[in-house]
């Protein structure tokens, strides 16, 4: 163990040094110092047959700081009325209420279009295969099916959006019976 000794004499100052500039704390460069001394001290006689101590100190000294770097993460602090926030559903999840209503109302074809394809997932070349049609020809078809029940929307529950382009307000309408 002699070997670690000389090494760690050697290179201790210059390692607290470095430690306390990555770290920017002199307590946290003493308990890694503290930590890399051990971990030296478990290598046992194996520590004497490296071929460079100084080098292996300091990338056992780089893990230990990206360790204690990555556990040290700054916290956020949360609002006490959380709650209330997350408890109230954004305009647009309101606004699904509608959306019975206004598909009721627009073509079977259009109703079709969006509920398979949007409501559902259905990939519009399977939607295309199904209905017979090519590719471009489906897509003509979901996307004018789309605008249209954009526009029952926008009239019929008046939905009003921001200057972002998110939904803002509308007014809901009752399903029909």
């Amino acid at each position: 163990m002699k070997c670690l000794m000389a090494a760690w004499e050697r290179h201790q100052a210059e390692l607290r040094g470095w430690l306390r500039y990555r770290l920017g704390s002199a307590v946290d460069a003493d308990d890694v110092l503290q930590e890399l001394f051990i971990k030296a001290m478990r290598q046992g006689e194996r520590f004497c047959a490296i071929g460079n101590a100084r080098a292996w100190l300091f990338e056992v000294a780089r893990n230990a700081v990206a360790d204690r770097l990555r556990l040290q993460r700054e916290l956020v602090e949360l609002p006490a009325d959380l709650a209330a926030i997350v408890e109230e559903p954004a305009t647009v999840d309101r606004l699904v209420g509608c959306l019975p209503r206004v598909l009721s109302e627009l073509s079977a074809d259009d109703r079709e279009a969006i509920t398979l394809c949007d409501l559902e997932g259905m990939a519009q070349d399977e939607f295309a295969r199904r209905k017979g049609l090519t590719l471009p020809g489906a897509k003509s078809r979901i996307q004018r099916a789309r605008r249209r029940l954009k526009e029952r929307m926008t009239l019929g529950c008046q939905v009003r959006v921001d200057a972002t382009g998110n939904v803002s307000d509308f007014v809901p309408r009752p399903p029909l019976t």
